[in-house]
């Protein structure tokens, strides 16, 4: 009995070690935490930094991410009139159909059509990155713990990666990256989206302009649940207040 457990003991302690020796070669860091203009009962979206991370979305990453939960016409949350979201939706080319011929055809985009996904199905999407299948975005910040935090820090976190690490090809080393190794090479580089509204073009202003306007994609109904809940508080506290009121003075007869 006695050697049995010392079999055991022994067994524990090379397991934990072995565990301890897996997580000091591969430590994943947590999220870099943002001040968002979001947070907080009462905070909103940036407009401005809304449009500029849609820009650095359109530009770099929707060349391998979809964003099947996104129509053109949505974008009037971010602060387009109805000309320029036409603009942007016939700026893309679908395909639709069938006609009275039975045939399908080629037309603009429309407002009304949801955001064009880089690859027509999974398969032409692994085998044009190596295997890796990209994710859809559109609900990347309530699939990732961190939400925004994450998304920042994932696209700020590349580092080369350790003398001792074995990489494959095609995989690189981000430091937020649960394993540390990311398929994805680094989307960002200082001054690769040019912003009109004198922003610093580096690769922390993108990430964090990219990571609120995805954050609205996953939740653009953040801002009216927020206002609604402060109105449904200040009424629970009147309400709460008139009650009182009264149960003071029904009871204040009674000695």
């Amino acid at each position: 009995m006695k050697k049995i457990i010392y079999i055991t003991i022994l067994f524990s302690l090379s397991f934990f070690a072995g565990v301890g020796q897996v997580k000091a070669s591969g430590e994943v860091e947590e999220p870099v935490k943002q001040n968002w203009s979001f947070s907080g009962p009462f905070g909103t979206y940036d407009k401005a930094s809304l449009q500029r991370g849609y820009k650095v979305y359109r530009e770099v990453c929707s060349a391998c991410h979809s964003m099947k939960r996104i129509a053109f016409r949505n974008l009037v949350d971010l602060g387009y009139n109805e000309e320029e979201i036409k603009k942007l939706a016939s700026s893309y080319i679908f395909e639709d159909g069938p006609n009275e011929e039975g045939e399908m055809y080629e037309r603009a985009g429309l407002p009304s059509d949801y955001f064009k996904s880089p690859f027509a199905n999974e398969q032409q999407a692994r085998f044009s990155n190596g295997g890796a299948f990209p994710p859809d975005l559109s609900l990347i910040t309530k699939a990732r713990e961190g939400g925004a935090n994450y998304v920042y820090s994932l696209l700020t976190g590349y580092e080369p990666p350790p003398a001792d690490a074995e990489m494959l090809d095609g995989q690189h080393w981000n430091k937020y990256m649960p394993g540390n190794k990311i398929a994805m090479a680094p989307p960002l580089s200082d001054g690769l989206v040019e912003y009109s509204d004198g922003s610093p073009m580096t690769v922390s202003q993108y990430a964090k302009d990219v990571a609120q306007f995805l954050t609205w994609a996953a939740e653009p109904e953040m801002e009216h649940r927020k206002r609604m809940g402060v109105k449904v508080i200040i009424f629970l506290l009147i309400f709460a207040g008139i009650m009182y009121a009264v149960k003071r003075k029904i009871w204040s007869d009674i000695h």
